[in-house]
Formats: C-alpha cells, structure tokens, sequence
C-alpha cells in the first residue's frame, strides 16, 4: 500500500517492445523516498552513465554527506549523473500536502527528454533518451491537460496546485557535484535490528531486502505457518515528519490514540518510581485518572514505524491560548528526533501494562491505555479502516478469530513478508485466516460453529470426568460468568489449574479434554471485509449467516469504493 517500496519499470522505444522480463540494466532510476537508501541498494540495476534522480530533504551540497557507502560507490563506479528535489517541500509550497507524484514526474520528463539535462548539467556528455521522440515543451504540456482531466472535478484550485507544482519542480530540480571518492561515514542498515527472531533474520529480512527469490524451499516453513508480530521488526522510516507531544498542553483524552492508523502513538499510566531508568528526553505528565492518582502519564510515539500521516494532529483537541496553531500533538522532522525518541519508545514498551479489569473500556480515555494486538500494517498513510481494527484487537484481541475477506484488509492484514497480527506478554493474540472474496461470512460461521462444537466437547468431557478432576472446579467451569473481564481472567485460572490436573491423569479422554480446554474461555468472533464484499458478492451469505442467530459479530470496513 501507500508508503510501500514498490517498483515500477519502464520501457519505451521506437519498435514494439517484446521484453517479457524486469528491467535488470536501467538508464534511469528515480528513488522517490529517501529513506529507501538507508537499507536498499536502488542503483544495482543502474547502467553506467545512467542518471539518478532522488527525492531528497537535503540539498545539493550536503546530500553527498547523508547517503550511504554502497550508493556512494555505486554513483562512482558507475559515473552516474545525480540529480536532487525536495519533492515534500515543494508540495508543501504548492499546497499539495505530501503528494509528490506530479512533482517526480515533471522531474523525469525534464531528465529523460535531455533539454533540462543539457541546459543545467556539468557534463558534456548529458543527454536525454527521449531526444528526438518528445520535447520538454510537449511533455509538460500533456502533463497539464492530464492534471486539468485528472482533478478538475475536484475543483480549480487543486487543478491550480498541481499545474504551480510542475513549474516549482523544474526550479528546484539540481545536478550533484559528485566528489572523486567514497567519503560517508556509514553503510547500509540490515534489513531488521540484529534482536530480531532467528526465523525474522533468516528469512524475513531476506524478503524486505528484495532477496526472496534467492531463498532456497528448505528455508520455508514446511506448513505455510509464519510467525505473527514481524510488521514490528521492519523499521521503514518513511515519515518526513512525526507527532511531537506536548505534555502541558495535553489532556489526556486519547483521541490520537484512537485515531492512529498504524499503532504508532501509545499512551500508558504507570508508577513514578519507574522513571529512574528513563532516557533523559522521555516525557510524562500527572495521570488525570482518579483511579491512577499518583501515578504518571505518557503519549510516545514510535519514530520508526510512523507513516507521517498527521491524523493525530488533526484530531488533537487541545489547543495552546497563545498560539492556536500549536496543539497537544505537532509534527516535527523525524531525522533529528529519530535517534532520542528510538530509545524513548524502547524504554516505553519496557513500562507494565495497566490492569485491564481496572479500566472502562466504553470509554476513549481509558481504551487508549489497552496493547493494540495489530500494529505498524502495510495500510495506507491516513488509512481510516485500520483504526477500527486496532480497536477490535484492543478491546477482544486476546481472545479474537478474525475471517477476512478478500480486499485491503487481507492485504495489509495478511501479506509477507510481515505480520502486524500480534500477541501480548501472555502469548495470546488474533487468530486470523481469510478464505476467499466471496465466501467470507460462511467462513466466519465455520469458525463459530468450530468453536461451539469444541466447547460442548470440552464440557461433555469435564462430566465424565468430574470425579477425577473434582466436582467443584468442574461446576465453576461449566457456570462460569464470561460477561465481563474480570470474569473471564476467573475463568482463564480455571483452565489453567484443569489442565495441571488433566496432565496427571493417565487416561485417553483426560488427553482429549486437554487438547480442547481452551474452548471453555469465552471467544469473540469476527467477520471482517470491504463494502465490495458485504454489499455485493458476499451478500446472500451475509444475509443467511445473520439470520441464522448465531453469535458472530460483523464489522464492515465501507469506504464506498469497493476496497
């Protein structure tokens, strides 16, 4: 989705074009996010004399500087010639937000035609692979008249601000003296942090670095099953700017929490004495929870995993008297605060969860301080569906079956190389599994219909063998009131104690109870799709799975274009 590293590949020529293949020797590479040279090497496929394009926060003079060794040595070895844009910036100006396709896109024409090359290049040698097929006049003029049908129905000015953007793109568009020598200080990151699981480095990052198809099958598991809580390892780094919290301002209502859509921001009450070991930018701030009075406050955001898309702010009531503009939550550059809030944000997952059966969980405030069990997606930047699965996860996450339709949330919800399907310090997590597009409320009633099955097994079992296992926490079991969370936490000690008895015994139905004493705890299933689904071509199922009165729940994630 948005944000992802994706690559595109382009050929054009003057005969048709039968190459059935990825492009492997490129005249041109365009990077459209800066970060992806961190950990990527963009220019392998780069032929030498090829031009590079970069999307790039720092300018001409000071970007050599900030790139890595290996890219370094690749312009130099390769004598790329190296072109810069501060494609944010100059959405910003142009009133554009973060979208900076038009502005790239201007960039590439002015390149590949030559014109602006020859004009504005150190090098005799500059010269466009479009010379002779399109001029720079022709491109840019096609280049208005798409943005005039593109977005004129969405009024003048965004029409206007797009065509200011493609003017403002030729003008800060700038060719790189490119030194003689490897001079950086520093080299590409491995794809995941070296604390990351075995099975994390071994194959996942393999997979992140573009290295999949090089990874033998022996290297797979045998049964399809990848671990969950990897979307935590990759680290992508692909927001220019991030939510900076101002604990004066705050009130600690957590609609930010709320509304993030990739679990970045986080807010957690916990005793004082904890802040000992504190990096010393951590921030907090006196809990306003009377419950909790004495205790600390902190919002933290992870620098990292943000996608910058500012929804925290937007949302963010609290608002400063002197100056409106400034509010609770602001965003801020992320290069500089990167590294002080890394260490903030590990020291923040270090601090104790609060006791849920303590909190009102129909209430934002309290809500926000409960472990989303879905974190850090491939979704979109600003995604508005992903909120409402974080929410699921944090109210039912520990004990959730998810059946997913076909649709977005399949893709950022169950696509490698990463899982953002989590689990709490207990091990308990989402079970989630999607079947097919159209099938998916039948599915989800497969699930319920499993797990009632499973759960009369279990007190079917608990009878015959009462005796052994004791009548009294037999009768407990099977009365059990899972109405609120306090009761279920009873329940769970149950289980935990039947199954202490159930290894001692020595006979084979002991062995099948054992094998379904966890259906005794109460589970929360939910049948999860798109407008497309729920609407259309999963309806006569949805209708007949609704009418058939068995305890499923349903969330539609309707965005109204059939996502």
């Amino acid at each position: 989705k948005a944000g992802s590293m994706t690559i595109s590949h382009l050929r054009f020529g003057p005969r048709p074009i039968r190459s059935t293949y990825l492009i492997t020797r490129a005249n041109f590479v365009a990077c459209h996010q800066f970060s992806f040279l961190e950990r990527i090497n963009v220019l392998n496929v780069a032929e030498p004399g090829a031009t590079f394009l970069l999307n790039s926060p720092y300018g001409p003079e000071e970007v050599w500087d900030h790139l890595p060794r290996t890219i370094q040595r690749e312009i130099i070895e390769k004598d790329l010639r190296f072109f810069v844009i501060d494609a944010y910036r100059v959405a910003r100006e142009a009133g554009l937000g973060g979208r900076i396709n038009t502005i790239m896109q201007a960039c590439f024409f002015a390149l590949v035609t030559g014109e602006y090359a020859n004009a504005a290049s150190r090098r005799a040698d500059a010269g466009g692979y479009l010379k002779g097929v399109l001029s720079l006049e022709r491109a840019l003029a096609a280049m208005r008249e798409a943005i005039r049908q593109t977005y004129g129905k969405r009024g003048p000015a965004i029409v206007e601000k797009n065509l200011a953007a493609v003017d403002r793109a030729l003008e800060n568009l700038h060719e790189v003296r490119v030194p003689g020598r490897v001079t950086s200080a520093f080299d590409l990151r491995p794809p995941v942090p070296p604390e990351a699981p075995e099975f994390v480095r071994r194959v996942t990052a393999r997979i992140i670095a573009g290295e999949g198809d090089d990874l033998p099958v022996s290297a797979f598991p045998p049964d399809g099953t990848y671990p969950s809580g990897t979307a935590r390892w990759e680290k992508r780094n692909i927001a220019p700017e991030i939510p900076v919290w101002d604990e004066d301002l705050c009130i600690q209502c957590g609609k930010c929490v709320l509304v993030c859509p990739h679990s970045v921001i986080r807010a957690k009450v916990y005793d004082p004495a904890l802040l000992a070991e504190a990096p010393p930018t951590f921030k907090s701030a006196p809990a306003r929870w009377v419950e909790f009075k004495g205790w600390r406050y902190t919002l933290q955001v992870a620098p990292e995993d943000c996608t910058g898309c500012a929804l925290c702010v937007e949302v963010c009531p609290a608002k400063s008297k002197s100056e409106p503009r400034h509010k609770a939550i602001n965003m801020h550059p992320q290069a500089p605060l990167r590294e002080t809030e890394r260490a903030n944000w590990e020291f923040f997952l270090r601090l104790p969860d609060v006791d849920r059966r303590k909190l009102h969980l129909g209430q934002v405030k309290d809500v926000q301080l409960l472990e989303p069990l879905f974190e850090f997606s491939g979704a979109c930047a600003g995604c508005g569906e992903t909120p409402y699965i974080k929410l699921l996860t944090q109210l039912f996450g520990d004990r959730l079956l998810i059946a997913n339709a076909t649709g977005c949330s399949s893709i950022y919800g169950g696509n490698l190389p990463t899982t953002p399907y989590t689990v709490n310090r207990e091990g308990r997590g989402p079970a989630w599994s999607n079947s097919l597009f159209e099938d998916n409320a039948e599915f989800g009633l497969g699930l319920r219909l499993a797990l009632d099955q499973q759960a009369a097994y279990a007190r079917h079992l608990l009878r015959r063998l009462a005796s052994e296992i004791g009548e009294t926490l037999v009768e407990a079991l099977l009365e059990a009131d899972q109405s609120t969370e306090e009761g279920i936490a009873r329940q769970r000690e149950r289980v935990r104690l039947l199954k202490e008895r159930l290894i001692a015994l020595p006979h084979p139905e002991a062995r099948q109870l054992l094998s379904v004493a966890d259906a005794l705890v109460r589970k929360s299933v939910w049948i999860i799709g798109g407008d497309g689904w729920a609407y259309d071509i999963g309806y006569g199922g949805l209708d007949h799975v609704l009418a058939s009165g068995h305890n499923v729940n349903l969330l539609v994630l309707d965005t109204e274009v059939y996502s």
